[in-house]
């Protein structure tokens, strides 16, 4: 079974950088997967700052910077340093280099090697759609997106939803809970539209008691309980088919395979 690494990439613009970076060094571990689901794009604010690299701690994360605000990326190294956590800068140390050999210090403003070109600005209207949307916080969304995701709790919806909309898909996501009721704007949209997301319930299973491991919490309960899981996913199934959604099994899948199964799948709606 490969080893997996899960990788938080944070930026005060797009990140780009440090996905091109991810790329090529994903390329020489065949053997590793890099779970880069966590992407933390415009971080402006100490607190939201911080507040993520705590999570990155309980999923003993590895942190790509691209932060260019000298006081930001600061504080993540400070934080970083204190706590143990895996922390790398990618703008920062090239900077001091700079500065040794010029006098000439960085401008610190985020996003100017992007155009302002149309794409530039889809984006950033994707990704704050998706923040906007994510969770099934705001139903009325569901029309104005490009994709609905449905899925039972920890099946990636908001990893992909925020991958996606770096792709300039405005996506929002639902989960089913079966106590929950459906809201009924899902009866307006375009069932080409709507994406199910299904696990297998072993792995399910074990996802769920990692992320509450990671929280400190060890007792069992139904949100891990096998066959409460099968009942979720049963459920989600006949909501599945209730809305003609397109299904994907996510299971041993990365984001970037599922994202392009479902990018695979809009194409030939064109």
């Amino acid at each position: 079974m490969k080893k997996e690494i899960i990788v938080y990439s944070i930026s005060d613009s797009l990140g780009g950088t440090s996905q091109k970076l991810l790329s090529a060094v994903t390329a020489q571990y065949p053997d590793i997967i890099f779970n880069n689901s966590y992407r933390f794009p415009f971080i402006n604010r100490e607190e939201e700052l911080l507040e993520i690299l705590r999570d990155a701690i309980k999923d003993d994360a590895l942190v790509i910077s691209t932060l260019v605000d000298g006081k930001l990326a600061a504080v993540a190294r400070e934080f970083s340093q204190a706590n143990g956590l895996a922390y790398l800068d990618l703008m920062h140390p090239f900077f001091e280099i700079i500065k040794e050999k010029t006098g000439t210090s960085p401008i610190e403003v985020p996003g100017t090697l992007h155009r302002l070109d149309t794409e530039y600005f889809n984006k950033i209207s994707a990704i704050e759609f998706a923040v906007k949307y994510d969770d099934g916080k705001a139903p009325q969304g569901f029309l104005d997106s490009d994709l609905v995701l449905l899925g039972v709790s920890r099946t990636s919806k908001t990893p992909l939803s925020i991958y996606l909309a770096n792709k300039g898909y405005k996506v929002s996501n639902l989960p089913l809970i079966p106590e929950v009721p459906l809201p009924q704007v899902l009866d307006k949209v375009d069932p080409e539209r709507i994406i199910g997301l299904l696990c297998e319930p072993e792995k399910l299973s074990k996802i769920r008691s990692n992320r509450l491991n990671s929280l400190g919490l060890t007792q069992s309960t139904s949100y891990t309980d096998l066959e409460k899981i099968y009942e979720e996913l049963d459920y989600s199934k006949e909501v599945f088919k209730k809305y003609r959604a397109h299904v994907i099994n996510i299971t041993d899948k990365s984001i970037e395979e599922t994202a392009f199964l479902i990018e695979d799948h809009l194409k030939k709606l064109r």
